[in-house]
């Protein structure tokens, strides 16, 4: 089972802060120094290769969008990897996930270091070292006030995009679009796949889910407007860039904005971009580390790293060993080589990608009946699998070392399942209900449905009402052979009487007076007996569940949901109120089929208690 955090994180993020956050961790170096490098690899088509990385990013964002808003927690993909393929998936998932963050946010803090290196001419690891510590300590104090800078840094930003596009215009030259191809079609989609990391910011809302107030409208909506908007700034700046800078002085360039500002603009147009940069790496830097900090925090919450990642202070409401370890390892990623710095992160981003597609399609047909999703991938299965298949290509385009790297990192993550967490997790995942479908094998508890029960009751903040606690203490019967209703009556009379201080004979023989008076049959398979009965302050409900059918008579021959209501005149309102509850929940068009194949009869309870409908 999964060990809780002692302490859960505060809900503090709108759906303004984390717009921002992904916003701000998507334009950074990706579009400040990357696009030099790009165009190197696909001259003026580099322009569709953002394009065509943000595409890409949105079928895959989708993905997690759908996973987020089944299970809002910290850790993202790891937590959704995890319930969905198991702990050795999430495991790996999660470590590289959290690597990719990682290295994303070391390469932010890079472009910073490099524009004070040609300032001032310090070196770059002296200046990052202190500027690791100072978003570390920021962190540390709060992810609010941390979102809080973010939401200036990213408005401040955009505008000054904004200005960039509109005043780098009018010195754009239509002949250095052409050839448009020079390195052949194939570089598109080799160059896509090497900037698809200036769209891993994506990654951070979900990691970021647990403290996102009202998750099930702000992270999907903030995923796919932070996308969008991105992927639209990416293309006009390059579109820009690619016009104003002769492809000489733009292929291999470390600074081609910049040069492009100076080129259009003089000395100030320079001074703005390099101003704008310097927020971008700001930006993306803050949130990589809010983000990246919560992978650790996830795998510790599920035993497969040590207990002190868990620790969240009672202060500041933040994993405060996670983002300190975090911010070391930010910094010891700056000792990499740059070029293979932005591969490998690329590369384990769209592996990350390619899990949750997975898990999507795992958990869509595991059959778990708490698996409730408020956003669901359009176009399932096949833009999940569509997306897949583009991950796979891209990764295998990023060559022989690249995959190299992530496969050394795959196995540093499998040993640590393997020494460590192996023999601490025993958690549940969805891949063992959709193989117990396929083998008629019991291999799932009801564990793994709990805990989404209490996930989808956490985020929805339903407020319990008295018809909730009476389904809560309801007495549940699963009948396995057929019979009449005469039988089902003495045989829910002999659980219910004690309840009502009677004797089984009396409580069958009000349940038979009630069905003469008129058939409790609501439909071809749902019945629901009622009674009100003599004395105060009594009301209760027994779920009976019979999968071969009860012979009802008059007309209905196999009833296989019965819902038996009974409680004193004094809770008259009540019973009206279930009734209608009930009622309800019964003409969902996905009633029958999840009443017969749920396999525990806490499930069968769920389907009441987390169907929705109005409560009072």
């Amino acid at each position: 089972m999964t060990n809780s955090s002692p302490r859960g994180l505060a809900k503090s993020l709108s759906f303004l802060d984390v717009f921002c956050i992904a916003s701000g961790a998507m334009i950074s170096s990706g579009i400040f120094i990357l696009p030099g490098l790009a165009y190197a690899l696909a001259g003026p088509a580099v322009i569709i290769s953002y394009a065509l990385a943000g595409c890409l990013a949105l079928i895959g964002i989708m993905n997690v969008a759908e996973l987020a808003t089944a299970m809002p927690k910290a850790g993202g993909d790891f937590y959704y990897v995890t319930r969905s393929l198991g702990p050795l998936a999430g495991t790996v998932s999660g470590l590289l996930s959290w690597f990719a963050l990682s290295l994303k946010t070391s390469f932010a803090i890079f472009g910073m270091a490099e524009v004070v290196h040609l300032l001032t001419g310090i070196p770059i690891l002296m200046v990052a070292a202190p500027i690791c510590l100072v978003f570390t300590g920021l962190n540390i104090f709060g992810v609010k006030e941390a979102a809080r800078l973010e939401v200036v840094l990213v408005i401040s930003l955009l505008a000054l995009m904004a200005l960039y596009f509109f005043v780098g215009l009018d010195g754009v030259r239509p002949e250095h679009y052409l050839p448009v191809l020079p390195h052949g079609l194939n570089a598109i989609f080799f160059t896509a796949g090497f900037v698809f990391v200036s769209f891993g910011g994506l990654l951070n809302i979900a990691t970021l889910a647990e403290e996102v107030e009202n998750p099930t409208r702000n992270i999907p909506l903030a995923f796919i407007s932070s996308v969008i908007v991105i992927t639209v700034v990416y293309t006009g700046l390059l579109y820009v860039t690619v016009g104003v800078l002769p492809a000489e002085r733009l292929g291999g360039s470390m600074s081609p904005l910049a040069d492009a500002a100076r080129s259009a603009a003089g000395w100030t147009g320079y001074i703005v971009v390099t101003i704008a940069a310097m927020l971008a790496f700001i930006t993306t830097a803050n949130a990589g580390i809010i983000s990246a900090s919560r992978y650790p925090l996830a795998l510790s919450r599920d035993n497969l790293l040590p207990r002190p990642f868990q620790h969240v202070s009672n202060r500041f409401g933040t994993p405060v060993t996670a983002v300190a370890v975090t911010g070391l390892v930010v910094f010891l990623s700056l000792l990499l080589d740059l070029e293979l710095l932005v591969k490998a992160a690329s590369t384990v981003v769209l592996t990350t990608y390619v899990l949750a597609g997975v898990a999507v399609i795992v958990l869509r047909h595991s059959g778990l009946q708490n698996y409730r999703p408020t956003f669901r991938v359009p176009g399932y299965p096949w833009l999940p699998g569509l997306g897949i298949a583009a991950f796979c290509l891209l990764i295998v385009d990023m060559g022989l070392a690249t995959i190299e790297i992530s496969l050394g990192l795959v196995l540093a993550a499998l040993l640590t399942y393997l020494l460590y967490g192996r023999k601490r997790s025993n958690q549940e995942y969805a891949l063992l209900h959709l193989i117990e479908r396929i083998t008629s094998k019991d291999l799932a508890s009801y564990s793994l449905e709990s805990e989404l029960k209490a996930i989808v009751n956490e985020r929805d903040q339903e407020n319990q009402d008295e018809f909730d606690n009476a389904v809560h203490e309801a007495i549940v019967l699963d009948i396995d052979e057929s019979c009449d209703r005469d039988m089902l009556f003495a045989r829910v009379s002999t659980h219910v009487a004690p309840r009502l201080q009677l004797s089984p004979e009396r409580v069958q023989e009000l349940l038979t007076a009630r069905e003469a008076q008129g058939s409790t049959a609501l439909s071809d398979f749902v019945a629901v007996p009622h009674l009100v009965l003599p004395g105060s302050g009594a009301f209760h409900v027994a779920l009976v569940r019979c999968r071969k059918g009860i012979d009802w008579g008059k007309g209905y021959p196999s009833i296989k949901a019965v819902f038996i209501i009974y409680g004193t005149k004094d809770q008259r309102s009540l019973h009206l109120k279930a009734l209608a509850a009930i009622a309800h929940i019964v003409q969902k068009r996905s009633f029958e089929r999840r009443w017969t194949q749920v396999k525990h009869l806490d499930q069968l309870r769920d389907i009441l208690l987390l169907s929705e409908r109005k409560r009072h």
